[in-house]
């Protein structure tokens, strides 16, 4: 039995790309405007804020909570006020903050973290009611519904 080698095809350089053009940077925090603004204890209103996308124990740890298991409707509160990182001056954002927010702006809270956390931003495509035109806005940013 004869043995043959046979000659491999040359083989292409390899092309080298730096990581930050491999893959886009992960975006883990989002800026948002509350429409209305949360009042702290000293009347102060604060707009702006950051959330940051939630984790599996984001998830998770809100469901051994008590408050979560007499009343599951408090499931969003412990939820956003985990992955909630700062509210204008607030830094110590807890589940009594969240609480304390007008309905408004838990609505919109909760609507951001779902388009965050499922859809990775937080743009949404809307139609001009005169013409239907179709174009995508951010909802994180500015202030909704007061000048």
């Amino acid at each position: 039995m004869r043995r043959v080698m046979a000659s491999a095809p040359a083989e292409e350089a390899p092309v080298v790309v730096p990581e930050e053009q491999a893959r886009p940077k992960l975006r883990t925090e989002f800026a948002f405007e509350l429409p209305r603004g949360y009042v702290d204890d000293a009347g102060n209103v604060h707009h702006s804020g950051v959330m940051r996308l939630a984790t599996a124990r984001d998830e998770l740890v809100p469901l051994r909570d008590d408050r979560v298991r007499e009343n599951s409707a408090f499931l969003t509160v412990v939820l956003l006020a985990r992955v909630i990182t700062r509210i204008g001056d607030v830094t110590d954002v807890h589940a009594g903050v969240i609480e304390n927010l007008f309905a408004s702006d838990l609505a919109f809270l909760q609507d951001m973290y779902r388009r965050v956390n499922s859809e990775g931003h937080t743009r949404a495509g809307v139609a001009c009611p005169e013409c239907g035109h179709g174009f995508v806005v951010d909802v994180a940013g500015g202030r909704l519904g007061e000048s």
